[in-house]
C-alpha cells in the first residue's frame, strides 16, 4: 500500500469547514488525510463520551472518502501533537499516584475503555468494511518515552478487542528508532529533510517493511514569547518530498493544515516550560483559514510531475470568505474579584485537579498580617500569576520567566492576599508529562521574622467554561485589574477574520460562547483566528478577559494573522531594564582565570562562600571576536554538589541576541547543550566584557561553576573569565 498523506486534525477545523479542508487535501494531490483522535476531546469527563457535533470523528471519515481519500487514525492514547496532555485527559491526574503511557492497570483500563468506545465509532468504516480507514497508529514515538513493551503490545490487544483489523503502526523519531517486539507491528519515521539516512536507519530496524515517513515536516510549532517558526521556507521541503517520491516510500505531511487549538486545547513542553499558543498554522502549506499558501503550490507541483501518465489533481477550491472586523467598543465589565463563586477552603493551596477542573485559573486568597517589606515566594505558581495585594496589583510570576518570588509592600494592617493563577497547558512531550496546575506546594513569606509558611486559604474555582460565563455580572463602566470585557456587533455579512489583540495584555476569547483561545502580548501570535461560521449577521457577543486590565477595551479584525510579532519588553526575553548597568568597580572577583579552548564541560573551583548571586564576566573570546556564548551553566556547593536550578532566575544579561536569532541569555539554563546564549551580533555591537548575573533563588555554600561552551562552532566561546558572587545583589541592577 502507498500512501501520498497529510495531517489534518479534525479537532483543529471548525465542522463546518471540514469538507473544504478536506478537498484542498485531494486538491494538493494527496490520496490520504492523517488525523489524530485526542482522547480528551471525546472523553472530557470520566465515563461520558461526546460523538458529535465538533467530535463527530465518524462523520469526519465518510467526508473524507466522499472527497476520495484514505484515512489514517491516530487514537493514541497519547498522540503529543502539542495538544493539552499529549490528548490525555486532565481528569487522569486527580489520581496522585498516575502513571501515564505505562501497562500500570489504571492507565491501561482507562484506555481500554477509551478504546471501545472509539471502536463503536470508526471500526465499520475500516477499509476492510468498505470504508476509508486503511491504517491505525499505536500510541506515538513511544521508544522516545520509554521501553515498555508490554505496554505497546497490551495496546495492540486492546485496539484489535475494540474492533480494529486494519494493519497498524507506530511512528518514531529517527533517533528513538527500535526494531518492534510486536509481530506485524509497522515501523514509520518521522524528518523533515535527508530521506536516504533515514530510511536507511528504518531499513536497519524493519528490512522486510515498507519505506514510510509517518511525519514529513512542513514546518514547525510556535511557542509563547520565542521567535515564530510558522513562517518556514519552503526549499527543503520541497527537496525532501521530491527524494522521498523518487524512493517510492509513503509520506504524510505534518501539518498540511495545522489549524487552531481552539480553547484550552493547546499544550506545552517542559522542561523548560514552553507553553504553546493557540494558532497551530504550522508553517504548513495550507494556511490556518484554509488558504493556499506558496508552499502549497509549490508541493502541489512536485507531486504533479509524480503521478501516473494520464492522472490529473483536482482544481484547488476557492477560499472562504475574509472579512475586516470594524472596532467593536467592550464598554461592560464584570471585575474577576468582584462576584467570585462559592470558595473552597484548605490549611494548603490545592491544584486545580483536585479542586475538580482541569483548566482556567484559580484565585487563591489569604490574610496577610501587617508587617514589613517581605519576600513572597510561591512554590509552584503554575503557570502564570497575578498577585493582588487588597485588590490592587503588586506584581506577576511568570513559569516561563522562572519566577518564583517577589516582594511585598509594607502592611500597616491586616491585607487579603490573592494569586490568580492561570494554567497555560498541560504538557504534551516529556519524562515530566504529569504535572499539577495551580499552586503546587506551598506559599511562604520571609521577612525580618524569619521564613513561614502562609496557612488557611480561600480557593475560587475559575474553569472559565460555559457555566463560568453564565454567571458573570456586566456593568457599564471602566475597571482596573483582572476582568471581562463585553461588546456586541452586528454584521452585513459574515466570513472569517482575525482579532486583533496586541492592545490587550494576556487572556482568553469568547465570541458567541465559542471559546477562541488564548492571547498574549507577548507574541509571537498576537491575533486570534475567528471562523465565519461561528459568526452572525445579527447581533454577535465577544467577551474578552483580561489578567491585567486594559485602559481603551475594543478590537478590530483583520483579514490576515499576525503569528511573527514578538514583544520582546513583554516577553521578558532581553534580561537587561532600560537604562540598566551592573557595576563591578572596586569589587573582588571571587575568583578568575581561562577557559580550556575545548567543547566539553569545564569547571572552576574557588573557596566555599556564602551567595545568592553569582555573576559571570566574560573577559575575552577564544576566537578574539569581542562576543561571548554559553550553551549551559551550573553552580557547585560546598560538597561538590549541583545546585538545583529550578529555582534560579536571570536578572542581568548586559547583551543577548534576540533579532537574528533565538540565543537570550536564558538558554544557559534551558537544559539543552545545543542552544546558547549569545551576545548580539545583529546591528550594533556591545564591547567586552560581557556579564551574566544570576539569582539562584536562596542562600548557598557555593564553590564552583561549571561552564558548558556553545557545540556548534568557536564563535563567542569564553577564554579569560571573572566569577563575582554577593549575598545582597550587585550594584546598579
Amino acid at each position: 500500500l502507498h500512501l501520498a498523506s497529510g495531517e489534518l486534525h479534525a479537532a483543529r477545523v471548525p465542522r463546518e469547514y471540514w469538507t473544504h479542508r478536506l478537498q484542498m487535501v485531494r486538491a494538493l494531490g494527496l490520496d490520504t488525510v492523517s488525523t489524530y483522535v485526542f482522547w480528551n476531546q471525546h472523553e472530557p469527563e470520566q465515563g461520558r463520551f461526546e460523538w458529535t457535533g465538533q467530535n463527530d470523528i465518524a462523520d469526519f471519515c465518510r467526508l473524507a472518502q466522499k472527497e476520495g481519500l484514505n484515512v489514517i487514525i491516530r487514537p493514541g492514547p497519547y498522540v503529543c501533537g502539542e495538544w493539552d496532555f499529549g490528548g490525555l485527559p486532565w481528569w487522569l491526574l486527580r489520581d496522585p499516584s498516575q502513571r501515564v503511557r505505562t501497562g500500570t492497570p489504571v492507565f491501561l483500563n482507562a484506555t481500554k475503555r477509551y478504546f471501545k468506545a472509539l471502536g463503536e465509532q470508526l471500526a465499520p468504516l475500516q477499509a476492510t468494511h468498505g470504508g476509508p480507514i486503511v491504517m491505525v497508529q499505536v500510541e506515538n514515538e513511544y521508544d522516545g518515552f520509554g521501553r515498555d513493551d508490554g505496554y505497546i503490545a497490551a495496546l495492540c490487544t486492546a485496539l484489535r478487542e475494540s474492533g480494529f483489523e486494519v494493519p497498524f503502526y507506530t511512528s518514531e523519531m529517527s533517533w528513538s528508532l527500535r526494531r518492534s517486539s510486536v509481530p506485524g507491528l509497522i515501523r514509520a519515521v518521522g524528518f523533515s529533510d535527508q530521506a536516504d539516512k533515514y530510511f536507511a536507519e528504518l531499513k536497519r530496524v524493519q528490512p522486510d517493511g515498507p519505506l514510510f515517513c509517518g511525519e514529513l515536516y512542513t514546518g514547525w510549532f510556535d511557542v509563547w514569547a520565542r521567535s515564530g517558526n510558522s513562517a518556514s521556507s519552503f526549499e527543503r521541503l520541497t527537496n525532501t518530498l521530491d527524494r522521498v517520491l523518487n524512493l517510492g516510500a509513503s509520506f504524510n505531511l505534518y501539518m498540511v493544515h495545522g489549524g487552531t487549538s481552539f480553547g484550552f486545547t493547546a499544550g506545552a513542553n517542559t522542561p523548560p516550560f514552553r507553553p504553546q499558543p493557540t494558532s497551530y498554522d504550522y508553517g504548513a502549506p495550507i494556511d490556518e483559514a484554509g488558504r493556499p499558501t506558496p508552499k502549497y503550490y509549490a508541493v502541489r507541483e512536485v507531486i504533479a510531475r509524480h503521478l501516473p501518465p494520464g492522472m490529473a489533481i483536482p482544481p484547488v477550491p476557492p477560499p472562504n470568505p475574509i472579512i475586516a472586523l470594524p472596532e467593536v467598543p467592550l464598554r461592560e465589565v464584570a471585575p474577576i474579584l468582584k462576584d467570585l463563586p462559592n470558595a473552597r477552603t484548605a490549611q494548603r493551596p490545592q491544584t486545580m485537579e483536585i479542586l475538580g477542573q482541569g483548566h482556567g485559573c484559580v484565585v487563591y486568597r489569604t490574610k496577610l498580617p501587617a508587617g514589613g517589606t517581605a519576600e513572597l515566594i510561591v512554590t509552584e505558581a503554575r503557570d502564570f500569576a497575578v498577585v493582588l495585594l487588597d485588590g490592587k496589583r503588586i506584581g506577576t510570576l511568570d513559569r516561563m520567566r522562572r519566577d518564583r518570588s517577589l516582594w511585598l509592600p509594607e502592611r500597616k494592617e491586616e491585607a487579603t492576599l490573592d494569586l490568580l493563577v492561570e494554567s497555560m497547558g498541560h504538557p504534551n512531550f516529556g519524562q515530566q508529562m504529569v504535572e499539577r496546575k495551580g499552586i503546587t506546594e506551598r506559599v511562604q513569606i520571609r521577612d525580618s521574622f524569619g521564613l513561614r509558611e502562609l496557612l488557611g486559604w480561600k480557593m475560587y474555582p475559575l474553569p472559565l467554561d460555559e457555566a463560568s460565563l453564565a454567571g458573570l455580572k456586566f456593568e457599564r463602566g471602566k475597571t482596573e485589574g483582572p476582568s471581562f470585557y463585553r461588546g456586541t456587533f452586528n454584521l452585513g455579512k459574515v466570513g472569517d477574520t482575525f482579532l486583533d489583540l496586541r492592545e490587550w495584555s494576556k487572556g482568553v476569547v469568547w465570541v458567541n460562547g465559542h471559546n477562541l483561545g488564548r492571547y498574549w502580548n507577548v507574541g509571537p501570535q498576537q491575533t486570534l483566528y475567528l471562523p465565519g461560521p461561528w459568526l452572525k449577521p445579527r447581533e454577535n457577543e465577544i467577551i474578552i478577559l483580561d489578567l491585567f486590565g486594559v485602559e481603551r477595551p475594543k478590537v478590530v479584525g483583520l483579514t490576515n494573522a499576525i503569528l511573527t510579532n514578538l514583544n520582546f519588553a513583554a516577553a521578558g526575553i532581553i534580561h537587561r531594564k532600560l537604562g540598566q548597568r551592573l557595576v563591578l568597580d572596586g569589587l573582588n572577583p571571587t575568583t578568575n582565570g581561562s577557559f580550556a579552548p575545548e567543547i566539553g564541560w569545564q569547571v572552576v573551583q574557588f573557596e566555599p562562600v556564602k551567595a545568592r548571586y553569582i555573576c559571570l564576566e566574560a573577559r575575552s573570546s577564544q576566537a578574539n571576536d569581542g562576543y561571548a556564548t554559553c550553551a549551559e551553566l551550573n553552580v557547585v556547593d560546598a560538597n561538590g554538589r549541583i545546585l538545583p536550578r529550578n529555582a534560579w532566575k536571570l536578572i542581568y544579561a548586559d547583551s543577548e541576541e534576540v533579532l537574528a536569532e533565538d540565543a537570550s541569555a536564558d538558554r544557559i539554563m534551558d537544559g539543552r547543550p545545543e542552544t546558547f546564549w549569545h551576545t548580539r551580533w545583529d546591528g550594533a555591537k556591545e564591547p567586552l566584557p560581557h556579564h551574566l548575573v544570576i539569582d539562584l533563588g536562596e542562600d548557598y555554600e557555593v564553590a564552583g561553576l561549571r561552564y558548558l561552551p556553545r557545540q556548534d562552532q568557536i564563535n563567542g566561546r569564553i577564554s579569560e573569565y571573572r566569577i563575582y558572587t554577593s549575598l545582597r545583589g550587585f550594584p546598579g541592577l
